[in-house]
């Protein structure tokens, strides 16, 4: 069954709000086997919704629509529903007693206003909002469904979880959708393409590959599509084990697993602990770990040694060396390294030191020169990073890779 989103709202279209429902709406309908074709985020305008749903009749089975039901002029949505389905509002009495429910718990008074809010198209079958005024509305129609629910996430997501979903799983034979995200760090999306090239030729016609590019980060998802939930698992998790053998050192997690998270995994299993020295990144690397919950167990701190004199002071890098390789360099980015662990005492230590940007590059160290390195209880190793002109995605990368780092060394591949 193909199903297609329209979000309805002027704030969606100016920016002032952003479209979260349409998202989580197009996961929870891929988990329950539906198969969505199309989103689509409209004005408030009533030409514009009846023109969205001629279209949406053309793609889908299903058309799901959030928004404009609310209690004020400017939510139109009920009344072109309505008309659009050659319908009459009449009064809905136990929409209206879910209203009187909802203001009597917050002791406020049922108004007129809130009173049409149980006012709904005589052709629709009421869904009730547990969560809000505005019951749901279901609509057949030459075949098609058509679903209208508010556009207040609380609402939405129950009206969905309980009512939506399971009515068309009960409607209609749905099959199944199995995704699988294989998550990558340190390789372009085409030269990695190249690397696997064999296996995605190989995909059946009900398995597709898709790439999802982000700074460093190159997910790759595998969508298989079919009757039987556990073959179809199966066979996803099958090419999923051969892309793993092309690229294992490339493949940090699964399903979206962040690199921060796989590194606390590993740290918390092996019972070390790391602290970070940064430069470029400025403590952003320390941010991404103690976005975790638990990074208490194995990050000790972090020292953010900006100017010269700081990685000089606390971090015992020696003034010789800047002055002779200059803060951006391997001996610099080493020495910051080893010296965060033996000032917060922990059993590795990674640094950064480069030129984040826009500003500060030269011809021997242009913008995007990054230097990073990881200290072990027995050596130090560093790598030069060459990334591009944008700050914040350079000092994204620059943290990544030498999360990345650790990462190998505490699990070889």
């Amino acid at each position: 069954m193909k199903v297609e989103i329209i979000s309805i709202g002027d704030e969606l279209l100016i920016g002032q709000v952003v479209n979260t429902n349409a998202s989580w709406m197009a996961e929870e309908l891929n988990k329950a086997g539906l198969a969505v074709v199309h989103i689509e985020a409209i004005s408030d305008d009533s030409e514009s919704i009846k023109n969205a749903l001629d279209h949406a009749y053309l793609r889908a089975d299903i058309i799901l629509m959030t928004g404009g039901l609310g209690p004020t002029k400017d939510d139109i949505t009920k009344s072109v529903l309505a008309e659009y389905f050659n319908s009459k509002l009449v009064f809905h009495e136990p929409s209206f007693r879910q209203v009187e429910q909802l203001f009597k718990v917050r002791n406020y008074k049922v108004t007129d206003v809130n009173r049409r809010q149980a006012e709904i198209p005589d052709k629709c079958i009421p869904l009730h909002n547990k969560n809000g005024t505005a019951p749901g509305m279901w609509f057949e129609e030459k075949g098609k469904v058509y679903v209208s629910m508010p556009g207040v996430p609380f609402e939405m997501h129950a009206l969905m979880t309980y009512q939506i979903i399971p009515r068309l799983m009960n409607q209609f034979h749905l099959g199944h959708i199995f995704h699988k995200t294989i998550m990558t760090f340190g390789m372009g999306e085409s030269r990695l393409a190249g690397m696997i090239e064999d296996v995605e030729d190989n995909l059946p016609t009900h398995i597709k590959l898709a790439y999802l590019p982000q700074p460093g980060i190159v997910r790759l998802r595998l969508t298989g599509s079919g009757s039987d939930k556990k073959i179809l698992e199966t066979e996803v998790c099958h090419f999923v084990d051969l892309i793993r053998q092309k690229v294992p050192a490339l493949i940090f997690g699964y399903d979206d697993i962040s690199m921060e998270e796989v590194v606390g995994r590993q740290l918390n299993e092996k019972l070390k602990t790391v602290a970070t020295a940064e430069s470029c990144t400025g403590g952003y690397m320390a941010h991404l770990i103690t976005g975790i919950s638990g990074s208490s167990d194995y990050f000790k701190g972090s020292i953010i040694a900006y100017a010269n004199e700081v990685k000089v002071r606390h971090l015992g890098v020696l003034q010789d060396d800047l002055d002779k390789h200059g803060a951006v360099s391997r001996e610099v980015v080493e020495q910051m390294a080893r010296g965060v662990t033996q000032q917060l005492g922990t059993d590795y230590g990674l640094a950064t030191s480069g030129i984040a940007g826009p500003d500060g590059g030269t011809e021997e160290k242009p913008v995007g020169t990054v230097w990073i390195a990881l200290a072990t209880p027995n050596k130090v190793i560093s790598r030069l990073l060459h990334l591009g002109e944008h700050r914040g995605r350079n000092i994204r990368i620059s943290a990544l890779a030498a999360l990345n780092m650790l990462r190998l060394e505490l699990n070889p591949v």
